[in-house]
């Protein structure tokens, strides 16, 4: 996965992600949209077969990064506790 910068503004960031499919951007959208500071989390990817995604975030305060970040933080212990679910059912 390459993760590449194309805009930062102070609210706004703009970012691709190459070598992430739907469900892994859909996962990173979502989960955004639990912060309350952001107002857009979106995606597009131009071609579906060869296109990369590309992310924009905006926040009504404090740092698009940070917002970023704490999502990803929250996707990894979802992940976490899912992987315990699953091993009860074992």
């Amino acid at each position: 996965m390459e993760f590449k910068i194309l805009e930062e503004k102070k609210k706004k960031l703009i970012f691709e992600l190459k070598g992430v499919q739907h469900g892994f951007c859909n996962a990173i959208k979502k989960e955004l949209w639990n912060d309350e500071t952001v107002i857009l989390s979106s995606y597009t990817i131009d071609h579906p077969l060869v296109g990369i995604p590309k992310f924009t975030i905006e926040v009504k305060e404090g740092d698009p990064k940070d917002a970023l970040k704490k999502a990803i933080d929250r996707l990894k212990k979802t992940t976490e506790q899912f992987k315990v679910e699953l091993k009860k059912i074992k």
